[in-house]
């Protein structure tokens, strides 16, 4: 059964909201705390706090910038849920600061593929080289905080596979470094465009998904779609900052593919470049994957190429390694799959004694439709161990059962 961390963007997605809903669902605040401290970045302290919006209890985590008049006030300019805008920064400096922190090689490289994602959407808006790009609202010091904070915790979860089932983003306009811009903001607009992540629409005035926000579910990978049926492991809730006139939170899931092993699933591929010989392996290879049909119609493919439709039906439960052997034996680089409903016979084995051998009978039964089979290696068997026609037996064998099963 695979296991997912799902993120349910029902109020959409920053930086600071990931972090501490990661946080809450049980990633180690230990390794946040000194991933941090390693940074060595001066002028700042967070606060991690449980709090209420709306009712909903959740993590709050936030990150403050100190001033030389006001030292350790909690004050900010906020920009959507959370991120401030602080000094400027490139990607080159921004990647220096990640170089050394002590965290994992793997939380690193999160970090620096979030960032660069980022900085590839900044470049498409403002016409400009990633490399010349200044990070404005994410190259603060605390949403660098953050970014590098939501890859350790990510990294200290252990779960590779992401679900986002959708983001919801607000409406209207906001102030930022660039004067008034629509929402989505372009950076935004931007990373859900090159990634194909999917948007939501709401009636709320301002921004719900932040760039920050956004980039960090990008850089995941993410699948579109949850499981038919799946159990929750564990919940975290991370509280947002702006006030939308309801409960604003990221909730997160470790989650559980429950397989439902009666569900069947029928795989298709066309392919037109491989040998008679390769598919007849493949054939044998998919079967002993776990396949229980397996077959191949001929069809007519792109430029009047001759070519076949592999189609195989297999359980839930042999979904996996199904689709592993079909691209592993076959020169196909993709396949199409859905879930499909059989009804099946009711079947047992009995065996019957002849006068040569004994033979396995399959008797299937369907409401008031009963048929015996004998089975074929059963018979065969037989058959070359006593010099019997096979036939004989088989029909031999089917009648017994018959007479037998009437008693």
């Amino acid at each position: 059964m695979a296991k997912y961390l799902y993120f349910e963007g029902a109020c959409g997605i920053s930086g600071d909201m990931t972090v501490a809903s990661l946080l809450d669902l049980g990633a180690s605040r230990e390794k946040l705390d000194k991933a941090v401290e390693s940074l060595h970045l001066e002028g700042f302290h967070y606060h991690i706090k449980r709090k209420n919006s709306y009712s909903i209890s959740g993590l709050d985590f936030d990150v403050h910038l100190h001033h030389h008049d006001e030292p350790h006030e909690e004050h900010y300019h906020e920009h959507s849920h959370g991120e401030h805008h602080r000094e400027h920064r490139h990607l080159s400096d921004v990647y220096a600061i990640i170089d050394r922190a002590d965290i994992t090689e793997k939380a690193r490289t999160l970090a620096k593929k979030i960032f660069d994602i980022v900085a590839e959407a900044e470049a498409k808006a403002h016409g400009v080289d990633k490399k010349e790009v200044h990070f404005h609202e994410v190259g603060a010091i605390d949403s660098i905080v953050d970014i590098i904070s939501a890859a350790v915790l990510l990294d200290d979860l252990a779960i590779d596979k992401v679900i986002v089932t959708g983001l919801s983003e607000g409406t209207g306009t906001i102030m930022c470094q660039h004067g008034e811009l629509p929402v989505p903001v372009p950076a935004v607009m931007n990373i859900a465009e090159a990634h194909q992540i999917h948007l939501r629409s709401t009636a709320n005035i301002g921004e719900m998904v932040t760039p920050t926000g956004i980039a960090i579910i990008a850089a995941l990978q993410p699948q579109n779609e949850l499981p038919r049926i799946y159990k929750i492991i564990k919940s975290g809730i991370g509280l947002g900052k702006r006030d939308f006139g309801h409960a604003n939170f990221l909730r997160t899931m470790i989650i559980e593919d429950v397989q439902n092993t009666d569900t069947m699933f029928a795989l298709e591929s066309n392919i037109d470049d491989c040998t008679a010989e390769v598919l007849g392996l493949a054939m044998e290879k998919i079967m002993k994957a776990g396949a229980y049909d397996v077959h191949f119609e001929p069809c007519y493919m792109k430029k009047n190429r001759p070519a076949y439709i592999l189609r195989a039906i297999t359980s839930a439960d042999k979904l996996e390694a199904v689709e592993y052997a079909v691209f592993k034996y076959t020169t196909t680089i993709g396949l199409r799959k859905y879930p499909v409903d059989r009804t099946c016979m009711k079947r047992k084995i009995i065996k019957v004694s002849l006068e040569c051998g004994e033979v396995e009978v399959k008797v299937s039964t369907f409401k008031d439709i009963v048929r015996y089979a004998p089975e074929f290696e059963s018979v065969k068997k037989l058959a070359e161990a006593t010099g019997k026609d096979f036939h004989f037996i088989y029909n031999s064998a089917q009648q017994l059962a018959m007479k037998n099963e009437e008693k």
